[in-house]
């Protein structure tokens, strides 16, 4: 079952929080994602597929790897990116998307719009980045 949405659709605080709408923009803006995501990753393999040639100059070489070890570090990022999106997918299934891992209350909309992967709402997650700093610093 698919719901129609305008293409000028964005949830908004004044509708029921996670209604079908909301879910249905949410799915559809992390399946964009994802999709525009997997498509540069293959330009990028084919570019780096493409660029395999052996420079004879050192500096050139040198140049080339480099940027072959910059693009395969995007595409790890990329992959792990993947994986946060196909969990959010999940979470939109289950019933527990939008909602803060750690209080179980609403992500703010804004927040969900911006970082559609989020897990955890504003507070919790300076709260989680407070507890990580303080031990980063002992």
């Amino acid at each position: 079952m698919s719901i129609e949405l305008d293409d000028d659709y964005r949830p908004s605080d004044s509708e029921t929080f996670m209604n079908e709408r909301q879910t249905e923009y949410f799915r559809r803006k992390l399946y964009q994602w994802r999709d525009d995501i997997l498509k540069e990753s293959r330009e990028t393999l084919q570019h780096l597929q493409d660029d395999s040639s052996n420079h004879p100059d050192l500096v050139d070489r040198a140049s080339s790897e480099t940027d072959r070890a910059i693009e395969l570090r995007a595409r790890d990022r990329q992959r792990k990116l993947i994986s946060k999106i196909d969990a959010a997918l999940k979470r939109i299934e289950d019933g527990s998307y939008g909602y803060c891992e750690d209080t179980g209350e609403p992500i703010s909309l804004k927040r969900l719009d911006a970082r559609p992967t989020a897990t955890l709402s504003i507070e919790a997650q300076e709260r989680h980045e407070r507890r990580e700093k303080v031990y980063r610093d002992d």
